[in-house]
């Protein structure tokens, strides 16, 4: 199961400029993703093969990619089998060519050898690099045929959802977001991207709920701060809103939510002239 490794593979990316808020479901644009820039390595384990050269490959990933990319290349073209297809497809991803990546792995899910939850697992980092550069549909299309080999899985379920949002499906995504808060209601992440979802949707009341209910979780949860912040200057509570955003910027000041938490707070500061 992918669990909140999710999370890190997608911590360093720029956000959806739609959404205006740092969640796990961050992106990139085509446009912003130069060629051969590095990109965070999607989480591996479970492996869907074995031997020295598989782990060293996979080891490589993340300190040099590019010579992940060359062992991997080489590997396959000598008969590397599904090893080799698996770490050739994460290191185009660690290289900064995500839609290659994915469809590689797309291809090692439907004609390799793994296992039913190997080839979820492939289907899952194929969502996560579809996501990186905004290709919503695949990647929802990804989670669905992940989703049909290991129903259960929370992680699809946010990551669907994430899809979902990108294409302004917010009922779908919020379904989707329903059933990841039931399978585990202490992912504070699903909630947040509910509250999110719920005011778009302008169902301010429920997903202040869901914000409330995930930093009764995590207190400190940043993007639970930024987004809560949102929903008191929706209401009105512009000193609420201000001390959301003063917490969730000092929580990480690295991080892209503490970069949007400044900025809401620069315009906060600003007044109804800069909005």
């Amino acid at each position: 199961m992918m669990d909140r490794r999710l999370t890190a593979f997608c911590a360093s990316v720029a956000l959806i400029g739609a959404l205006a808020a740092g969640y796990w479901w961050m992106t990139l644009s085509t446009a912003s993703l130069p060629d051969e820039a590095p990109l965070p390595v999607p989480p591996f384990p479970p492996r869907i093969s074995e031997g020295a050269t598989y782990e060293g490959c996979l080891a490589t990933l993340a300190s040099d990619p590019a010579s992940a990319l060359s062992i991997a290349e080489a590997w396959q073209a000598t008969g590397g089998g599904d090893g080799a297809q698996h770490c050739h497809g994460l290191a185009l991803i660690a290289v900064g060519k995500p839609a290659d990546g994915a469809a590689m792995l797309e291809q090692l899910a439907q004609q390799g050898s793994a296992p039913v939850m190997g080839r979820a697992l492939l289907l899952g980092q194929a969502v996560q690099a579809r996501l990186m550069v905004g290709q919503a549909d695949k990647a929802a299309d990804d989670a669905t045929a992940a989703l049909a080999l290991t129903p259960d899985d929370t992680d699809l379920f946010i990551m669907r959802a994430a899809a979902e949002s990108i294409m302004n499906r917010y009922d779908d995504a919020v379904t989707d977001l329903n059933r990841a808060v039931l399978l585990d209601g202490t992912r504070s992440d699903a909630l947040v991207a509910r509250a999110v979802m719920r005011r778009r949707m302008n169902k301010l009341d429920l997903a202040q709920a869901d914000v409330s209910r995930a930093l009764v979780l995590d207190p400190d949860n940043a993007d639970a701060l930024l987004e809560r912040g949102i929903l008191r200057q929706r209401m009105g509570d512009a000193e609420g809103a201000r001390s959301d955003w003063e917490h969730a910027r000092g929580v990480d000041p690295n991080s892209t939510t503490a970069d949007l938490a400044a900025q809401n707070l620069a315009l906060l500061e600003a007044g109804p002239r800069e909005r």
